[in-house]
């Protein structure tokens, strides 16, 4: 058995052919999806975070809006950029979310990528310390959020407050329990998931990493998870860890998945340089008849490590359309692989 989620970039334009023209349709399509996928017995709404651009950027309203209208999906997000947060805010809005939702919420976060515009995080208020570099605060910040989310109270109480305190410090409410254990570290290297294993976070692995061997893509990431669990072992951790990757993956099964994904069947994993002097890899995509495509994905090293897959989609197609492509894959491809 293996959880099954989508990963929505949630990206809106005024083009021809997209069903996402404005923001507010995006928005309102990613609820009414969400509620879809949990009526057809999918596992998991997962939203990307990105800034500067026409793509979902504020996660907390869209998953307490899902939370309200659904009763048992996974809800969350993959992933959030710290470097733009203030982790305390974010722990009130999180907090809020996760209860509202039941306890529903699946955070991925991590020290953010390359952004629409240069330094963006700086707009928002945020510079690294002294000697810092960004990823290094987005990481930092990170840990703070862990750390409160505990649930510890760290702040002084006035002695003259407006309402009753309970005694002892303060912590930030609402403290949704459990919430901790259900924080996902998005690592694009061996080193950092090594690292989040060691903080007690679960690992969501995307379809891009740094190029640290040479190998095939799916090779390299399950190498990474394997690291990752090895570290979880040796940290001493009490629960078991949850592991996310993401694919694009598309069964052809009628004229229009062939119109839209036919041209991906023979993609490849790609090379690249996504930041200056990081060689990258990106993942290839699939996209096959069901039975071909149940042979490809058997090969895939790094979902047969993980727990959980997040099938990236194309969210500008809209609802009905996204509800038939996540449909086929669970009629006619996890079967097959003994997913379901």
């Amino acid at each position: 058995m293996k959880k099954i989620g989508f990963l929505s970039f949630g990206h809106w334009a005024d083009l021809q052919g997209y069903n996402t023209r404005t923001a507010g349709d995006t928005l309102l399509q990613s609820i009414d999806l969400a509620i879809a996928a949990e009526e057809i017995g999918l596992d998991g709404a997962y939203f990307r975070v990105h800034h500067f651009a026409q793509q979902l950027a504020s996660p907390f309203p869209l998953l307490a809006a899902i939370g309200a209208k659904t009763h048992k999906i996974e809800i969350g997000t993959g992933v959030i950029d710290m470097r733009y947060e203030n982790p305390l805010y974010m722990i009130e809005d999180a907090g809020a979310a996760d209860l509202i939702s039941g306890g529903r919420l699946q955070l991925g976060i991590s020290r953010g990528s390359p952004e629409q515009v240069i330094d963006g995080w700086r707009y928002f208020g945020y510079e690294p310390a002294d000697g810092e570099t960004d990823a290094d605060m987005g990481r930092q910040k990170g840990l703070e959020f862990l750390e409160k989310l505990k649930g510890m109270g760290f702040a002084q109480p006035n002695p003259n407050p407006m309402l009753p305190n309970p005694p002892g410090l303060l912590r930030l409410e609402p403290h949704s329990e459990g919430l901790r254990d259900r924080i996902w570290w998005g690592a694009g290297s061996n080193a950092t998931a090594i690292w989040a294993a060691q903080k007690g976070m679960n690992l969501q692995s995307s379809t891009l990493k740094d190029d640290e061997s040479g190998k095939p893509f799916h090779i390299q990431q399950a190498e990474q998870i394997r690291l990752f669990k090895e570290a979880w072992r040796e940290a001493g951790h009490t629960r078991d860890p949850r592991v996310s990757v993401s694919r694009s993956i598309f069964a052809l099964v009628n004229d229009q998945d062939r119109y839209y994904f036919g041209h991906e069947a023979s993609r490849e994993d790609k090379v690249g340089m996504i930041e200056p002097n990081k060689r990258a890899i990106f993942g290839r995509s699939y996209a096959a008849e069901p039975d071909q495509l149940i042979k490809e994905l058997a090969m895939d090293e790094a979902i047969q490590e993980a727990d959980t897959l997040l099938l990236t989609i194309p969210n500008t197609l809209g609802v009905d359309y996204n509800v038939h492509v996540l449909s086929s894959i669970l009629e006619h491809v996890a079967p097959g692989l003994g997913w379901r």
